[in-house]
């Protein structure tokens, strides 16, 4: 078994199993330390400088680092900095703490050698973290030729050059705080070989693992951020220049990206330097910022508390010489190996603005925003989950799938879930979110990307926990939950009841097919006969004849219930035409169910009219020129919803609808043995997709014309493909220069597996792994 199977083995049964704690106790072997007598645990934004030293007289290949804290880290090896931010915030579940792995082998030498840590000690729960209460930190690294284990030979010492900034401080749902560094109280380059730390006291041990408040430790399932390292910014002046006033200098990011800032100067001591991005305020309420107090000389600085924006703000005092400032982007460890191109230029930009939003919206869990809140809400990750699919490497995988096991490791005793988890300071179930969460676009839709069985297994009594809860009407439709908050979406006209029974029936319909998938038979005759009750309850109590609609509800028709309902396949076909003419009409929905109603109209084959409202309900933002990411309503400010942020998760699915619907990729088996390419490209002229599933690289790229129709597609190796070309009345079909239909009838081809006929106003065709080009022709 190979290292990282073991690891992820280890990661699940920490998490689910009854034994977690028998674990724990055999394999670790350091203990958790921390400053002696300490007199700060109840203080927040706390940072350490800790170091040990050692000598080898033979070098591990392998030398796996295991370390745990509680807030976060960077750790430096003989003077070179190995873990640019390490750890995660808190918590796989309610009690247990995340650890990290990591090779140092590379790093050490013979003779002398030292390990030097910085750690952040939030001190305060927030949206995204829960707080331990305590300051703590773990290390162990053993090999047969060393033995290095956190224990009282480590020394420590606070570091109070780190600081909090003055008011505004950032609002109440973030952990961080505002990080100010004094200068003029810098301990100097303590992380080097040649430092002294004969002045620093040893470190107080406080116990072994498992021990409160970290409990149970739990492998990070997710990569170490990709640092880009320092990069000077786009609009870089002439350096050296000395301000000759109070100077406020703006400097340009090439996206809005998660960034730390640095800066070099010299000058006198006691200046304030300030660094805030545009995004300082970004919806609505105060995020965090940085400040830098100088000391006597020449000095630089890097202010570690990642920030976000377009825009990073240097307010700088009269008379200090700058001679350098640059930034550091880091991010989630993934590539942007999904495509997506066309011959409509607002399509391009709404993909290449949702993908940045994406990113920007990826750290230590999926989040709504990277400003005001940070947070897991789970209706914004089911649609960044299903982006990702489309847009980044499959290492993106890990991340929804951490998510996933949080939000059921965070179940109550109640069987209830609710979200944002981890968090310190909420705890209200969002009835509708959970729903969204656990169904066909949420869980499934992760398995039926990854074919990850053991995780559908290992999440799938949580799951029916929480839908067992659920009460039905005489009627088989659903009785509204109130739960903590009860949210259906941002603005007006909401039809709440028939927003539930939508939600709720894709719940069914997920949790059935991993009830299939399980074998558990009678959960799946029992969900089975749910949806066909609801489905006839749905149909015969709300369907007026022109749309859907609860007896109970008095507004407007609410047209993300009538995209619910075709997307979950409440509504059979023969209602289409009524259903368009209200989408034609009615615009209600938030940026986050217009996903829906955008995949409704692909679905019922209304192309033209699905690019043609999107282009209208996000055309502003799309086009807007100071932002390279989607908001969270329609405007900003006042004009959006929820504080209006602009780089809101939830608004990217048109990135989604784009490379499945209009390109036409999309898995029919789990894990992509057999997918489909099967375009609607309405009266776009030119296309093309690249998506990097996990069987290998899917390709799919259209030209449109008045008397032709080209397709090319890759369909990667051990997979079969279904290829649709659509139904306009073309009269010959080629397949790489050989025809293969003609007048209505297919023409046998050795490549062609199985001519599937007319589906859908497509005509379909099977094929294997290859570079295949098709072309309709017509007479």
């Amino acid at each position: 078994m190979s290292s990282s199977s073991f690891r992820i083995i280890f990661f699940l049964l920490v998490v689910l199993s009854p034994c977690s704690k028998i674990l724990a106790q055999e394999t670790w072997k350091a203990s958790w330390i921390t400053e002696p007598s300490p007199t700060t645990q109840d203080t927040s934004n706390v940072w350490y400088s800790l170091r040990k030293e050692f000598s080898l007289d033979a070098l591990p290949t392998e030398a796996l680092a295991k370390i745990a804290v509680d807030s976060k880290y960077w750790l430096w090896v003989n003077g070179e900095m190995v873990v640019f931010e390490g750890g995660l915030k808190r918590g796989p579940n309610p009690t247990d703490t995340y650890y990290d792995e990591k090779d140092i082998a590379k790093f050490l030498k013979k003779g002398k050698n030292t390990i030097s840590v910085l750690a952040w000690y939030f001190g305060k729960d927030g949206f995204s973290h829960k707080s331990s209460g305590q300051f703590g930190f773990l290390f162990e690294c053993i090999t047969p030729s060393m033995r290095i284990l956190s224990d009282e030979t480590w020394k420590i010492k606070r570091n109070i050059a780190y600081e909090t900034c003055p008011e505004p401080y950032p609002n109440f749902r973030l952990s961080e705080s505002s990080i100010r560094y004094d200068a003029r109280n810098d301990i100097g380059d303590w992380y080097q070989n040649n430092y002294s730390t004969k002045k620093w006291k040893n470190a107080s041990i406080l116990g072994p693992v498992p021990m409160g408040p970290w409990n149970n430790l739990v492998l990070r399932p997710i990569p170490f951020w990709k640092d880009f390292g320092l990069k000077p910014y786009s609009n870089t002046p002439a350096f050296p220049f000395t301000t000759v006033k109070d100077t406020v200098i703006s400097m340009d990011l090439p996206a809005n990206l998660q960034i730390t800032p640095y800066l070099k100067v010299e000058t006198s001591e006691g200046h304030i330097i300030e660094m805030k991005t545009d995004h300082f305020k970004g919806g609505g309420d105060y995020n965090m910022y940085a400040q830098y107090i100088t000391k006597k000389g020449m000095q630089d600085y890097e202010s570690y508390g990642w920030i976000n924006g377009h825009k990073v703000l240097y307010s700088i005092p009269k008379g200090v010489k700058v001679l350098d400032l640059k930034y550091r982007e880091t991010g989630y460890n993934t590539e942007f190996s999904g495509s997506f191109n066309s011959s409509v230029e607002f399509l391009n930009k709404i993909w290449e603005k949702s993908l940045r939003t994406l990113y920007v919206t990826m750290r230590d869990t999926y989040m709504d925003c990277p400003d005001r809140e940070r947070a897991q809400w789970w209706g914004d990750e089911v649609n960044e989950g299903g982006e990702a699919f489309y847009a980044l490497d499959t290492n993106s995988h890990a991340l929804l799938k951490k998510g996933m096991y949080e939000l059921i490791g965070w179940q109550r005793q109640d069987s209830t879930l609710f979200s944002p988890i981890p968090a310190g300071n909420w705890d209200k179930e969002l009835p509708s979110q959970m729903l969204t969460s656990i169904g066909y676009y949420g869980f499934w839709n992760y398995y039926l990307h990854t074919e990850d069985k053991q995780t559908m297994s290992d999440l799938y009594d949580g799951v029916q926990k929480y839908l067992k809860i659920w009460q039905i009407n005489e009627d088989g439709t659903v009785v509204l939950r109130r739960g903590g908050w009860i949210w259906g979406d941002w603005g007006r006209d909401k039809d709440m009841k028939l927003i539930f029974n939508g939600v709720y029936y894709l719940a069914l319909k997920g949790v059935l097919n991993m009830a299939v998938l399980l074998d558990k038979h009678d959960d799946a005759e029992e969900l089975k006969q749910k949806m066909k009750n609801l489905k006839a309850g749905y149909n015969n109590n709300f369907w007026t004849g022109t749309a859907y609609r609860h007896p109970d509800y008095k507004g407007k028709t609410d047209d993300r219930s009538q995209a619910l309902a075709v997307v979950s396949g409440l509504a059979d076909a023969d209602k289409y035409e009524a259903l368009f003419e209200v989408f034609k009409t009615e615009e209600h929905a938030s940026p986050y169910m217009e996903k829906y109603v955008l995949e409704a109209l692909f679905q019922m084959g209304q192309a033209d009219y699905a690019i043609k409202r999107m282009k209208k309900r996000f055309g502003p933002m799309v086009n807007h020129p100071d932002y390279s990411t989607l908001f969270e309503g329609w405007g900003i400010g006042k004009d959006g919803f929820g504080g209006g942020t602009t780089n809101h998760a939830w608004s990217g699915g048109a990135l989604t609808i784009l490379s499945q619907y209009l390109c036409g990729i999309e898995p029919i088996t789990p894990g992509y043995s057999k997918f489909q390419i099967i375009p609607n490209p309405g009266s776009v002229e030119q296309a093309s997709a690249t998506v990097q599933s996990v069987k290998g690289t899917i390709k799919s790229e259209f030209k449109n014309s008045r008397d032709k129709f080209e397709l090319s597609v890759v369909v990667p190796k051990d997979t079969e493909a279904i290829v649709g070309i659509p139904n306009d009345d073309y009269t010959r079909i080629t397949l790489n220069g050989k025809t293969i239909w003609e007048d209505g009838k297919s023409i046998p081809n050795k490549n062609i597996i199985k001519f599937k006929g007319d589906v859908n106003n497509h005509i379909e065709f099977e094929v294997g792994a290859n570079q295949w080009r098709f072309e309709a022709l017509k007479k």
